[in-house]
């Protein structure tokens, strides 16, 4: 029975027999030393010239051979314990050694003590790359934290289901997965963006709660904090539930613990008395949409530190200074940023260009004075408002926006995010969630100059069929807010979840606004559509995500590092050669032919 390397201290003086790579081997001559590892950590095994056998084959083992030894366990002597791993006060005394596999010199370093290889040989060889002792235990964590939420799950009353993975097309959004069909020439499945359309019927079905940690698939670019191709999250749908808020208190206290329980963080409850509220029996902030886009620039704001908009278009009502002579100046006031470089005050200032701002005015508080190349053009009255109203004291930096209200968002938003990671605000100890809602239910789409979807068509309109019928211009039909809510976590987004539309004249509805016709409706959402018309309850719902969450939480910046096979930043996977050709015969079994580019 091979023991693991964790549990040894309990066979002190017995005959044991362990497996696994070999990290490191040193030969002291009459003795050889081999550091063997398995997924729970290293033991030492010494081999002497007494077993023969062993020792000789001991003398020819190299890195990341793979071993079986048996041997009796004993206490290292006083002099040499190892102080730096759990297993240093014991060893192994080796009597058998086996050989069983041999390795060739490995591209990629399986230590986390050495310096790392490159992403992409570590993503080419990322079996190899999995065996790193980081690794070994982001995976560990990974299910412990599936664990941990299957666990919550299940004791609030919900039902583990699972829903199709061919599915229909559906506009979440993204653009889909197509898997054509060999049965239906011409047809094809989508993988799903989301269970969405299932999950809802499960509702019209009688299932009361509802979660399953569902894969999805979006043909999306990847970055940072965004998987190419499919990811996971939490799914979950409540029947007979009419407002969001029921939602969001359900699900709150799993955020809270896997904050408090699962990491041992700091949980930051960050709420300003204006608009954003915690209402009773709540515990994190919620923030209506345009309040933090106003007070934030962002609907997505990092609440782990303050830095917020300052509104002081009032205070420039009669300015003489051009540049302030717009529909919308605000300010950001950055503690201890007088102490900027030239050099660096010029960086963030092309960062605010390629964000479509002018420039960046600031002013910098030093020794009493207020120091700016905009001084000169401000009246006495309107530096005074600027220092009170922003508390600008000296070291500090206020920084404006001077245009239209939406570019001024934007780019003090983006501006407020690159301060806080110049300055180090962002505690990677912390975490500060906060619900977003309110969320227009349709916007703009400038690329195609018409009206589209703000999020999905699934939700519920507030104000209902009624709010749908009264909007009779495009200003009428933006200002419908959708009954829809994000959880933000660390400046991430989480969550989105909504009150689901199951009214079938509300559906047709809010499709006809932007000229779909009822048969297009019907031909893409048949199925719900149908179901809806036989006694659907109200229902609402939301579905984390869970390797978003996840990175956050274990404090990871890139989150192909906390999923064992994720692919690169152009969306290959250089393990498995994929996306990759496929035979002529594959192509016309799916009806399939491949039109070359032209040059």
């Amino acid at each position: 029975m091979r023991i693991l390397t964790d549990k040894l201290h309990e066979f002190l003086g017995e005959k044991v027999t362990v497996a696994g790579w070999v990290n490191s081997r040193r030969d002291h001559g009459g003795l050889i030393f081999i550091d063997l590892r398995d997924h729970t950590g290293i033991i030492q095994l010494v081999v002497t010239p007494d077993t023969a056998e062993a020792f000789h084959l001991a003398e020819t083992v190299r890195d990341e051979f793979v071993l079986k030894a048996t041997g009796t366990m004993r206490e290292r002597a006083p002099e040499l314990v190892n102080p730096h791993i759990p297993t240093g006060k014991i060893e192994l005394v080796v009597s058998e050694l086996e050989l069983l596999n041999k390795s060739e010199p490995l591209p990629v370093n399986t230590h986390d003590d050495g310096e790392r290889s490159s992403e992409e040989l570590r993503l080419k060889y990322r079996y190899l790359d999995l065996r790193r002792p980081s690794m070994q235990t982001l995976l560990k964590r990974r299910s412990d934290y599936y664990r941990f939420i299957r666990e919550f799950m299940y004791d609030h009353g919900f039902t583990e289901i699972t829903t199709p993975i061919l599915a229909n097309s559906s506009p979440e959004g993204a653009r889909d997965f197509l898997v054509p069909s060999r049965l239906h020439p011409g047809k094809f499945y989508a993988l799903p963006q989301a269970p969405q359309q299932f999950k809802q019927l499960l509702m019209v079905g009688g299932v009361d709660k509802y979660f399953q940690i569902a894969p999805c698939f979006r043909d999306e670019d990847p970055r940072a904090d965004r998987l190419y191709g499919d990811f996971y999250q939490l799914d979950m749908e409540m029947a007979f539930v009419e407002d969001g808020e029921t939602v969001r208190q359900t699900i709150e206290p799993l955020y809270i613990e896997l904050a408090t329980k699962f990491t041992n963080k700091k949980l930051v409850i960050n709420s300003k008395p204006a608009k954003a509220y915690i209402p009773k029996g709540g515990q994190i902030p919620r923030l209506p949409y345009e309040f933090a886009m106003d007070t934030y620039g962002v609907d997505k704001p990092d609440l782990r530190y303050g830095m917020e908009l300052i509104d002081l278009t009032d205070a420039f009502e009669k300015t003489e200074f051009k540049v302030f002579k717009t529909e919308c100046v605000k300010a950001l006031c950055v503690k201890g940023a007088a102490s900027l470089t030239r050099r660096e005050i010029d960086e963030f200032t092309a960062q605010a260009r390629k964000l479509g701002a002018g420039g960046l005015a600031y002013i910098l508080y030093v020794d009493g004075e207020a120091k700016s190349p905009i001084a000169k053009f401000l009246t006495d009255k309107e530096l005074a408002a600027i220092k009170e109203r922003t508390g600008a004291t000296d070291g500090d930096a206020v920084f404006f926006g001077a245009d239209t209200r939406k570019l001024v968002n934007k780019v003090l938003g983006q501006l407020r995010i690159a301060f806080a990671d110049h300055f180090e605000l962002k505690n990677p100890d912390e975490i500060a969630y906060c619900w977003v809602m309110d969320f227009p239910f349709y916007e703009w789409d400038d690329t195609n100059h018409k009206l589209d979807f703000g999020h999905n068509p699934f939700s519920m309109p507030k104000g209902g069929l009624a709010a749908l019928e009264a909007a009779k211009t495009d200003a009428d039909k933006l200002a419908i807010l959708a009954d829809q809510y994000d959880m933000v976590m660390n400046g991430y987004e989480v969550c989105s979840g909504a009150v689901r539309n199951y009214n079938p004249d509300i559906m047709y509805r809010v499709f006809n606004i932007l000229g779909y016709n009822n048969a297009y409706v019907e031909a893409r959402f048949g199925g719900m559509l149908n179901a809806f018309k036989y006694g659907a309850p109200p229902h609402a719902g939301c579905a984390p995500g869970l390797d978003r969450i996840f990175m956050v939480l274990e404090g990871v910046e890139n989150i192909r590092d906390i999923v064992a096979f994720p692919k690169n930043g152009s969306g290959v996977d250089l393990m498995m050669d994929s996306p990759s050709v496929v035979d002529q015969t594959q192509l016309d079994e799916a009806h399939l032919a491949i039109i070359p580019e032209e040059d």
